[in-house]
């Protein structure tokens, strides 16, 4: 049994886009047990790939002492292979544990990769505006890359199985019914959020359609979505957790949504998705079921994540038409969803 370790522990996107590297290292080494460690509040995601053999939870309020815990329970584990997918401080300290000098001599040590972050490229792109990144960045190839060292280069992105608590279904699936279109509204960061303007237009623009809203219990924007149409909006901000999104994204029909985590969760499941890309680097997906809606500046890419501020007249987020985002909706889903 070959034993692979992938840390990343944030966020909710890129946790998900790292996970595409599973059927990768399967395909490669069909006996490979899979570990991965992650931040606990975000330790439901990867458990959703039941090709993940465990899930190992950080606790950030541990603080060192707690990781420093996590890295000598990993050490006995004796893995084969280490991805860390994050590079940050955090990654660095687990890998100087388990990558200790003496195992390399004594070639006990795992073989190992890392993901660029490539931050010259970052420095020139977000202080400079000189883009030397690839157009557009795919967040999902900048993760399956590091893994050519080890000949792990064929990745199978069709699988329907993937791993929800039994319950789900009895309990989530009437929220949403064939024909409604899910919205994801929010997003951390102002920048590459949709304007609310725009979402209300949306609603209006499609009379015949039906719409669910996700997002989080600080989003009470969201109720000024519903209001514009009570009988045909239902919102869901603040009434599911984080794997629970996760797994009503996959029975949608149709996703509209920002760059989010619950966009690439689309991108992953092959959930029919639109994109409203904005000014974010990183978060483009990759997915044929995914169709990208943005407006050509050149400004953008101008931000790692959305944190920031435009300093233009209107943000490139409030250039994109709710009128076009509506016909992008009739030309994906075409008939009339049934009566609610």
């Amino acid at each position: 049994m070959t034993k692979f370790l992938i840390i990343r522990f944030s966020s909710i996107g890129d946790i998900i886009q790292c996970m595409s590297v599973i059927s990768g290292i399967k395909e490669r080494f069909p006996d490979a047990e899979i570990h991965w460690i992650t931040r606990a509040d975000m330790a439901s995601i990867p458990r959703v790939d039941g090709r993940v053999s465990v899930v190992w939870k950080f606790d950030r309020q541990e603080g060192l002492r707690g990781l420093l815990r996590l890295a000598r329970r990993l050490k006995a584990e004796r893995f084969d292979y280490l991805y860390d997918a994050h590079s940050n401080l955090r990654s660095n300290i687990l890998k100087a544990i388990l990558l200790s000098p003496l195992e390399r001599i004594l070639r006990r040590a795992p073989g190992h990769v890392t993901r660029s972050k490539e931050r010259w490229k970052r420095f020139l792109l977000f202080k400079l505006g000189i883009n030397t990144f690839d157009k557009p960045f795919r967040g999902v190839a900048s993760y399956r890359k590091p893994l050519y060292k080890w000949n792990i280069t064929r990745f199978d992105d069709a699988r329907d199985d993937w791993r929800f608590p039994p319950d789900f279904p009895e309990r989530l699936d009437a929220l949403v019914p064939p024909g409604v279109i899910t919205l994801v509204p929010s997003a951390n960061w102002g920048m590459k959020r949709w304007p609310l303007a725009a979402w209300q237009e949306l609603v209006r623009l499609l009379p015949g359609r039906c719409f669910v809203i996700l997002a989080g219990p600080a989003d009470l924007f969201c109720e000024a979505i519903r209001a514009v149409a009570p009988g045909r909006v239902s919102n869901l901000a603040g009434e599911t957790s984080l794997l629970e999104s996760c797994y009503l994204v996959k029975k949608s029909t149709l996703v509209i949504s920002a760059d989010t985590g619950l966009l690439h969760a689309a991108d992953l499941f092959r959930v029919p998705a639109i994109a409203l890309m904005g000014p974010t680097a990183f978060g483009h997906p990759s997915g044929p079921a995914t169709r990208v809606i943005e407006v050509d500046l050149p400004c953008r890419p101008c931000t790692k994540d959305g944190r920031g501020k435009c300093r233009r007249p209107r943000t490139c987020m409030e250039e994109i038409s709710p009128a076009t985002v509506a016909a992008a909706v009739l030309a994906i889903v075409p008939s009339s969803p049934p009566g609610r």
